[in-house]
């Protein structure tokens, strides 16, 4: 793996974490990330939030492909919107970084896959808005602190569709209460829920890898998704 692609994956900051004989503030991400990432044949990089976002032009420069995380809710704000009482805490820090290196990966054309929260910052991030809460939050998500599972549709012809095999249905791992309302601008979905929540968004006209998952794919075995963005920046690399 000496000549592997690098992937960064963005951090969750919280105030309180609890390990060992300590309880501080820290930067953490679940390792079921970084290590989907290396059986897909790449190396994993974590990006915690900085307080400088001018500093995600030089470090998206640095890498080979971005994964976006899940996590806590988007600020309302972000998208023109009042805050609803359902919508969880602030992470204004969080929400600025990841921004910032969403919008440097698509300039950059550097491969992106954003998942959950990443999916919904991506499309924030080209103008479009956020559900608060979703009138059947409990079809996307299982008991607190437990991923529930559904059934997704792809689009036929998108990028999405060509990664997983053009499969009509496939059965993912999801955890949300919020969810893609208005697209961001050139976006297009890419899958559904039964119910119409949009599963999945990518940019058909960009000439890069850019494919965002509402779904947690890092919590299952299926490695479609990250195989395909790892020979993407594998691809991307060569040809520079």
């Amino acid at each position: 793996m000496n000549n592997a692609p690098l992937v960064g994956i963005t951090t969750y900051l919280e105030p309180s974490a609890r390990w060992g004989d300590w309880h501080l503030p820290a930067a953490l991400l679940p390792a079921a990330y970084h290590r989907m990432v290396q059986r897909a044949g790449a190396r994993a990089v974590l990006l915690p939030p900085d307080e400088d976002p001018e500093a995600a032009a030089g470090l998206v420069g640095c890498l080979d492909a971005l994964v976006t995380a899940g996590g806590p809710d988007i600020g309302p704000e972000r998208y023109g919107a009042a805050r609803d009482p359902r919508t969880g805490p602030a992470y204004p820090e969080r929400d600025t970084w990841e921004l910032a290196l969403t919008r440097q990966a698509l300039h950059r054309r550097v491969p992106l896959l954003a998942v959950c929260r990443g999916m919904q910052l991506l499309n924030v991030a080209l103008g479009g808005t956020l559900v608060q809460h979703l009138p059947a939050t409990e079809a996307h998500r299982g008991a607190t602190g437990v991923f529930g599972t559904h059934e997704v549709c792809p689009v036929p012809g998108t990028l999405l569709a060509k990664v997983l095999d053009d499969e009509e249905t496939v059965a993912v791992p999801t955890y949300h209460h919020q969810a893609v309302d208005v697209l961001g601008e050139g976006l297009v979905a890419s899958a559904h829920a039964a119910d119409g929540t949009v599963e999945a968004l990518e940019l058909p006209d960009s000439p890069g890898f850019v494919l965002g998952v509402q779904w947690h794919p890092e919590a299952g075995e299926d490695l479609r998704l990250m195989k395909a963005l790892v020979d993407a920046a594998a691809a991307r690399s060569l040809s520079a």
